[in-house]
């Protein structure tokens, strides 16, 4: 049976754990190469203190999945008069067990805390497999966003 729950800092190690797999599925990672050490101590010192939120799945205490939602906010403004958002990232299934609907009820858990929090808008970055979960979630894109990087590349 598939159980979802609010990650607490005791599992620290489980969703590193299945963050790193999901950074390595995504970006075409072998098993054998290495993590940035900034990457990773950044990673968990954010889950440990971080204004966000992960939700982890399990099957038999193993962890199958994860969907994280990180809080800002912002000068309040017409449209979102709370000045609270929510960027949604990180939501991953492990490939034995997709299509199940486990990354929906990952991220509608997530969304129905967003909105207990007030906020007013939920962003994300989607892959190209992710638009199709997203879009039946109501989620549109959204051409009015620009962005100035600034790390070195």
């Amino acid at each position: 049976m598939i159980l979802f729950h609010k990650a607490t800092a005791g599992e620290i190690d489980e969703l590193m754990g299945i963050r790193l797999e999901m950074l390595r599925v995504v970006n075409h990672m072998a098993d054998c190469e290495m993590f940035d050490k900034i990457l990773v101590e950044c990673s968990r010192d954010y889950f440990l203190h971080g204004d966000q939120t992960t939700i982890l799945a399990t099957d038999g205490g193993k962890t199958i999945g994860c969907a994280s939602i990180s809080y800002i906010s912002i000068m309040p403004t017409f449209d979102h008069p709370t000045g609270k958002r929510a960027h949604l990232m990180n939501v991953y299934t492990n490939n034995a067990y997709r299509r199940q609907g486990i990354g929906k009820k990952m991220v509608a858990l997530l969304i129905e805390e967003a909105k207990e929090r007030g906020c007013t808008e939920i962003s994300l970055d989607a892959t190209e497999q992710g638009r199709i979960l997203y879009t039946q979630m109501g989620f549109v894109a959204n051409e009015s966003a620009m962005v100035l990087e600034l790390r070195k590349k």
